[in-house]
């Protein structure tokens, strides 16, 4: 198979099975391309960063559909079925790939943009620690991970940082 007959198409896995899929089709010959990302996830007061999927049950595999057996896909173990349009499978822009591509790191995650959920000046709640269920007024952004809260303490504002992960809106 050569790169110029190649073109990409969306397959979609069964549930969490991204990288069992990866492998198996990968097995069969095919190339295949799963964008990930990390993602903080709490956890039992734990915060981790962990690799996931940037389209959970969703992958990209390149076929050249005149040389390739491309209906084994269907059959693959962690594979549902690969995206199709009547029953042509249907094609995903070349420039979609190459352009996610270029937004990994080093490491090979997409790097996305952190954009503030909140507007200064809008009322938090408090998840966890010392002020949990505690309402506030968002103020900023204090660094890459944490935000600071204006909390009325004993009849005064008081700035306090917390993590991202540790408020919500109210």
């Amino acid at each position: 198979m050569t790169d110029l007959d190649a073109r990409w198409y969306a397959v979609q896995t069964q549930p969490n099975a991204e990288t069992r899929a990866v492998t198996h089709l990968e097995r069969q010959g095919y190339t295949t391309y799963l964008p990930r990302y990390l993602k903080r996830r709490r956890h039992a007061r734990r915060v981790d960063v962990v690799a996931a999927p940037l389209f959970p049950r969703y992958l990209f595999v390149a076929i050249n559909v005149e040389a390739q057996r491309w209906r084994s896909i269907n059959s693959t173990l962690g594979v549902s079925r690969l995206v199709c349009n009547g029953e042509a499978p249907a094609t995903i822009s070349a420039s979609v790939v190459s352009q996610l591509r270029a937004r990994e790191d080093e490491r090979g995650f997409i790097t996305l943009e952190r954009r503030p959920l909140y507007a200064p000046g809008d009322t938090v709640r408090i998840l966890d620690g010392a002020f949990a269920a505690s309402l506030g007024l968002y103020e900023g952004t204090a660094d890459h991970d944490r935000v600071a809260i204006l909390l009325d303490l004993l009849g005064r504002k008081v700035r306090v940082r917390l993590d991202v992960d540790a408020i919500c809106a109210a």
